[in-house]
């Protein structure tokens, strides 16, 4: 069974007293749950502060993008390695955000996973559609495309070394993307189960391992129904991040969740031994 994952993506939010308050919070919320994976993706300034309240707790840190270069002119990047000296565990990588405003290609999104992978960092790689494209019904055929640009545009070695590490897939339907409107659990399923087919071809094993969370407007209350769906394998969470509340309240719901889904195996394999 995957473990579930839930991130919270903090954008372009945040100061240094705020940061205080909202990890103390979560440090507090979450030290007694161990049933799931959590971590926070902070800006690049706030990496130092959330290495420095995070180290020792059951919360990972991580940032929200890096350079597909590892060093040179290049004003103004950040490179995985810089990243990884602060201790981080994930890199979130073509976001729809970054693809939009910096019109990041599947291409370039790919050579960020590649430095990120190979400064030994975990990729939360994001896909998904636009309004448009999912009214136009060409939804699963944008997703093929990201998908392909990492089964198929990493070198051998760097997609060796990313089985061994780890890949995140993060679908991210970006027509509810802050909108309020998610994706309904059979909607998120189906597509889950498609990006796990499209990397089932290449490689099997790798496929049934990998996690595949979903991004788009999870919430307290939603968050049970979209987990329980056997192929979402946590959260990639924006608005309800900034609140500790609410992001707590969804990394208790992926660890009940969790913990019904290992019960459920445990008897599951009892009957079979009747």
């Amino acid at each position: 069974m995957r473990r579930k994952l839930v991130v919270g993506n903090w954008k372009l939010n945040g100061n240094l007293a705020k940061n205080q308050s909202l990890i103390s919070a979560l440090v507090s919320k979450l030290k007694a749950e161990h049933a799931a994976d959590y971590a926070v993706c902070v800006p690049f300034t706030y990496l130092f502060q959330a290495q420095a309240l995070l180290a020792g707790t059951n919360i990972s840190w991580g940032a929200q993008n890096a350079s597909q270069f590892e060093s040179g002119a290049y004003t103004s990047s950040i490179s995985a390695s810089m990243i990884a000296e602060f201790g981080c565990q994930y890199v979130i990588i073509g976001h729809s955000e970054r693809r939009t405003l910096s019109n990041e290609s599947n291409q370039k999104a790919a050579r960020r996973v590649a430095r990120v992978v190979e400064s030994g960092l975990i990729p939360i790689y994001c896909v998904g559609e636009t309004l448009e494209e999912h009214n136009a019904g060409t939804s699963k055929n944008v997703v093929k495309n990201q998908i392909i640009a990492i089964t198929h545009g990493l070198e051998d070695d760097v997609f060796a070394r990313a089985k061994e590490i780890g890949i995140v897939i993060a679908y991210e339907p970006v027509w509810a993307i802050g909108s309020g409107q998610a994706a309904t659990p059979s909607q998120a399923q189906d597509m889950h189960l498609f990006i796990r087919g499209l990397i089932a071809k290449v490689d099997k094993d790798f496929a049934e391992k990998i996690k595949i969370i979903y991004g788009g407007s999870m919430t307290p209350h939603n968050a049970a129904a979209l987990l329980s769906m056997a192929d979402v394998d946590g959260g990639l969470i924006g608005r309800c991040a900034l609140s500790a509340d609410d992001f707590s309240k969804i990394c208790i719901v992926a660890g009940k969740v969790s913990q019904v889904s290992l019960t459920n195996m445990a008897d599951n394999g009892k009957k079979a031994l009747i």
